[in-house]
């Protein structure tokens, strides 16, 4: 069951189309295992709709599209069986059938990553899948950008909590983190970011300048 969701905003912006292709992506993912975040898009759908119908005839004031959007965010999570896990034809289409298949590079300790902005032409961000090794530990980190990750295969814990398969988090400048995967298998993530990490720990922090 996924327990960390895009807020009201990520998903107001993908309703409306307006999200890059890699950001689409990680939402859709997300969507597909979150029956609440489904039902939240659906709202935000039709509300689109609405307005779009009665633009003409209608001034949408700040207060009352703040109102909406707390109004979307109270809806209580559905207690629902798990949906069908995401669609094969998404996932495969863009990494293949077997994630502990691809072809990895080291990073630092624990970590493996591939980056795979290629595969989003024209998109500005860099888009790269995380790997950390079962039980493992990333280096004591923050972010000189947004990172935009949702969780493909295992899970990672935080000082925030506990990440697992398909739950979706954003982190920006002000967040430092030292995720750690928990144990029975690898975490692996998709992200994208604006900008390069941030090496924090006493001695990593000299690897900044290596670091993409």
């Amino acid at each position: 069951m996924t327990r960390h969701h895009p807020d009201s905003l990520i998903l107001m912006e993908y309703s409306a189309g307006n999200l890059s292709e890699a950001h689409a992506v990680c939402i859709r993912l997300h969507l597909d295992k979150c029956s609440h975040c489904r039902s939240r898009v659906d709202s935000l759908d039709s509300l689109g709709a609405v307005m779009m119908e009665q633009q003409a005839q209608v001034s949408v004031s700040e207060s009352m599209f703040d109102s909406i959007l707390a109004r979307i965010d109270q809806q209580p999570p559905e207690v629902m069986p798990e949906p069908k896990p995401p669609r094969q034809d998404l996932l495969t289409k863009l990494l293949g059938n077997d994630l502990n298949g691809l072809p990895w590079k080291k990073q630092l300790g624990d970590v493996s990553v591939l980056d795979i902005t290629e595969r989003f032409p024209g998109q500005k961000d860099r888009v790269v899948l995380q790997k950390l090794c079962a039980g493992g530990k990333a280096p004591v980190h923050t972010h000189r950008g947004d990172e935009t990750t949702v969780v493909l295969q295992g899970a990672f814990c935080d000082n925030r909590g506990v990440f697992n398969q398909w739950d979706f988090v954003v982190l920006g400048q002000e967040d430092e983190h030292k995720p750690v995967a928990l144990e029975g298998d690898d975490c692996i993530t998709l992200s994208v970011l604006s900008a390069p990490l941030k090496l924090t720990g006493t001695f990593t922090r000299l690897l900044n300048p290596f670091i993409r």
